[in-house]
């Protein structure tokens, strides 16, 4: 028997393949702690811990996260020391870093094989901060950056090793700590994420909005609507696009907290401060904001999708980025980083300049006028898809890397 044990706040977040993966085989047992409250998956143990209450006084404003993961690590530890006196001893534990989860586990569980998710390094150049002159960085940035690196340094200090998703997150971290990081791209599940164009040919409903099948579709998706993930940029691409082409409609999927960044000066929403900015240049009435969607609906969208545009800051990349690539969207894209390593400009995407939302838009309409081109790098991005985010191949190479680690031949 192999026994795993898998940290993190949400369930099953990042691990929701690996952990069905493993536990179908009955050799198995995987134990899951998280304060999350996500769908049962067969076979896996779900041990709930309470989150601690991040402090707002006592401590400086730029310490309280670490404060805050420092205190997560004690609540984390507390329930591993109570699954140890029932007789539970993992082979292996896997989880994520960012939240200081991990950071007392090995001293519950010594010599214990640690594998952490390690996501993003903060840095001052080459990446978030700073990339968007609409947001200047603060005097005190280089204090607050070191700071936000308080887990990142605690974690690489710490045993075992780390895992990382693409070559860009990886090469964020210090050029000591890279060795420690192996790559494992994220799969997908390119059975559920797949093209399906007999989608185009029927009138389409999601709720109330309804897209005939002449009409030309546009949609962008985020967890939330949110200016690293380019939703100022994308709204403002907009109004001369949707002048261009009357027959367009318009699907935002996400939702209208602040995942990463700020939220806006006067408060409110992203999406409350964009609408209010192009009050009278918007056609409301094409334009739907759907909030974040179950896995089936968004395949639907995407599969009825014209253009998708996805956009992104120099920073962590978004899983829906790799399944509208599953899906053989016709994508246009942000030339950054993160992105240049999975998309080619005129090949597998139309790539554009994350700031300017014209040549957004003009990317978009080259898309909806050319229905060659768009099927075009469809089909090559799904092919992309295949050769780089098969699922079986991530969870082959999971699985090696865990045998690597617990000095196993097979799981």
């Amino acid at each position: 028997m192999v026994r795993f044990l898998f940290v993190h706040q949400s369930f099953p977040a990042q691990y929701a393949h690996m952990v069905a993966h493993l536990a179908r085989r009955p050799e198995h047992d995987v134990v899951f702690i998280t304060a999350g409250k996500g769908d049962d998956i067969p076979g896996v143990r779900r041990v709930l811990y309470r989150p601690p209450e991040l402090k707002r006084d006592g401590a400086h404003y730029f310490v309280r996260e670490f404060d805050h993961a420092i205190h997560r690590a004690e609540s984390i530890a507390f329930v591993a020391r109570s699954l140890k006196n029932l007789g539970f001893q993992p082979d292996i534990i896997i989880g994520h870093h960012g939240w200081g989860e991990l950071l007392n586990l090995d001293s519950v569980f010594p010599g214990v094989p640690l594998l952490g998710y390690f996501e993003f390094y903060y840095g001052m150049e080459g990446r978030d901060i700073g990339f968007d002159p609409e947001f200047p960085m603060p005097e005190e940035a280089s204090l607050l950056i070191r700071c936000k690196n308080a887990v990142n340094l605690q974690a690489l200090e710490g045993p075992g090793l780390g895992q990382t998703p693409t070559r860009f997150q990886r090469d964020t971290y210090p050029g000591w700590a890279q060795e420690k990081l192996n790559l494992l791209d994220e799969g997908v599940d390119l059975v559920q994420y797949r093209p399906d164009p007999s989608v185009r040919q029927r009138p389409f409903q999601l709720g109330d909005v309804t897209i005939a099948s002449y009409e030309k579709l546009v949609t962008y998706a985020a967890r939330n609507l949110e200016p690293y993930r380019g939703f100022h940029s994308f709204m403002r691409a907009l109004p001369a696009l949707m002048k261009a082409r009357p027959d367009c409609q318009v699907i935002l999927m996400g939702q209208e907290d602040v995942s990463y960044g700020i939220p806006p000066a006067g408060g409110g929403t992203w999406r409350q401060t964009m609408l209010k900015e192009l009050k009278g240049k918007l056609d409301l009435s094409r334009i739907h904001f759907v909030g974040w969607l179950e896995r089936d609906q968004m395949v639907r969208v995407l599969q009825r999708s014209d253009a998708h545009v996805y956009l992104t800051y120099p920073f962590v990349l978004s899983w829906s980025l790799r399944e509208a690539m599953a899906v053989g969207c016709p994508l246009v894209a942000s030339d950054t980083a993160p992105v240049q390593e999975y998309l080619t400009h005129e090949d597998t995407a139309l790539m554009v300049p994350f700031l300017r939302p014209e040549a957004i838009g003009e990317a978009v309409l080259r898309l909806l006028e050319s229905r060659s081109l768009a099927e075009r790098l469809g089909h090559n991005v799904r092919r992309r898809a295949e050769k780089l985010l098969d699922m079986k191949q991530y969870l082959a190479q999971y699985e090696a890397l865990i045998c690597r680690m617990t000095g196993r031949e097979v799981l």
